[in-house]
């Protein structure tokens, strides 16, 4: 396996252009590149030599390094790894929490008609008439703040009965195997450490959770 030190030196080598074919390497110019002494940089290229990642050809004013078939690979591997990290198919991001009792709104918001519709043609289901309110494990706060940055669905306010309903946001997720939506209003009552949660079902019957039970929400992108 190699060493993270080496890892990097070989990196360094392959944007110099080692990767295409020889290249003019120096020690000097090498352990500049990585911050290292000239003296660890020839240590570094001895090391990648010896494990038959690079290749070296000594001349009388330098030497010519190029990146091998087996350096190659090892750098494929350390990208692929990235793209799995980063990659745009595995935006998967996971909220824990517990399960609360909320302020009773959200049974009265979920039954009305402009709002289901909305609903219903944003996530795809008709939700419950009332919402799961989870308050979050400090340790998911920051996954929380994450999700401001993804791209949320607008759910538009109206006027009824001459009464103004708020606007609000959501986005997509699931609980278990069960297709949910996370919903922010426009203007509402519960702190940041708190998510409220529409369904096609009402989640408490559904997964047999009441106060204090722990849950799961994944949201991907």
């Amino acid at each position: 396996m190699i060493m993270p030190e080496d890892l990097q030196c070989l990196k360094v080598i392959a944007r110099m252009g080692g990767s295409q074919g020889p290249v003019r390497v120096s020690s000097q110019s090498l352990g500049s590149s990585l911050g290292i002494s000239p003296q660890t940089a020839s240590r570094r290229l001895q090391s990648l030599e010896r494990q038959k990642l690079v290749e070296r050809a000594l001349t009388p004013d330098g030497q010519d390094v190029m990146v091998t078939p087996a350096g190659e690979s090892v750098l494929r591997r350390e990208y692929e790894e990235y793209c799995r990290i980063f990659g745009e198919d595995h935006h998967r991001y996971t909220i824990r929490g517990s399960v609360i009792t909320g302020l009773g709104e959200g049974r009265y918001y979920m039954s009305l008609e402009p709002y289901r519709v909305q609903f219903a043609k944003h996530l795809g289901f008709v939700p419950f008439p009332g919402t799961l309110n989870i308050r979050l494990d400090p340790r998911s706060l920051p996954v929380r703040k994450r999700l401001e940055g993804l791209e949320w669905i607008p759910i538009e306010g109206f006027v009824a009965d001459q009464r103004t309903f708020g606007s609000a946001r959501c986005i997509p997720c699931r609980l278990g195997e069960i297709q949910c939506g996370i919903v922010v209003p426009g203007r509402t009552h519960y702190p940041e450490d708190v998510l409220e949660i529409v369904a096609p079902v009402g989640l408490r019957d559904a997964l047999g959770i009441g106060d204090g039970d722990e849950v799961e929400v994944e949201v991907e992108k």
